[in-house]
């Protein structure tokens, strides 16, 4: 009986030994499997992230396309401007053009006659040539203004296309 009772001990000891090896067995299955699935679970957030990244560049670089075009257009025009005025300088330097103000001879009593043309004389409200140095600074004045209004329009759009 002895012998049965430690072969009896024996068996119980082995039984437990296999149980517990069964359920080691199965806890690692699970911390595999559970392994496995959070490896999916970051490869796919980080293709999430990736796929993110890169449209957020794709509205980056079409945005900076965008505003180089749009830099390229206001540059373009202000040097139109300034070759405009440039050439309008030169016609009032060499006395090719004048620049008059139309005169309210009602409003001041004066009677200044309207100047002749080559057909003869102009019947149309009275005009007075300006001074060529105050014409000059006239020009400079709407110079500024021209330059001033292409950089606030060339600002407006800068604000836009950002702003959207």
């Amino acid at each position: 009986m002895r012998f049965l009772g430690a072969f009896r001990l024996v068996g119980v000891c082995l039984l437990m030994v296999l149980v517990w090896q069964v359920q080691a067995w199965r806890y690692g299955a699970q911390l595999e499997l559970q392994s496995v699935v959070h490896a999916q679970a970051l490869s796919q957030q980080s293709q999430a992230i990736l796929q993110q990244q890169q449209a957020e560049q794709a509205k980056r670089l079409a945005l900076e396309q965008q505003l180089n075009t749009s830099d390229q257009h206001h540059t373009q025009e202000l040097n139109d401007a300034q070759r405009n005025q440039a050439a309008l300088r030169d016609r009032l330097a060499t006395a090719d053009v004048r620049l008059s103000v139309l005169l309210d001879t009602v409003a001041s009593g004066c009677t200044v006659p309207a100047a002749p043309t080559a057909s003869g004389v102009v019947h149309a409200a009275p005009r007075a040539r300006l001074d060529p140095a105050h014409a000059q600074r006239i020009i400079r004045i709407t110079d500024d203004g021209d330059n001033a209004l292409i950089a606030l329009r060339a600002c407006q759009a800068y604000v836009q296309a950002v702003a959207h």
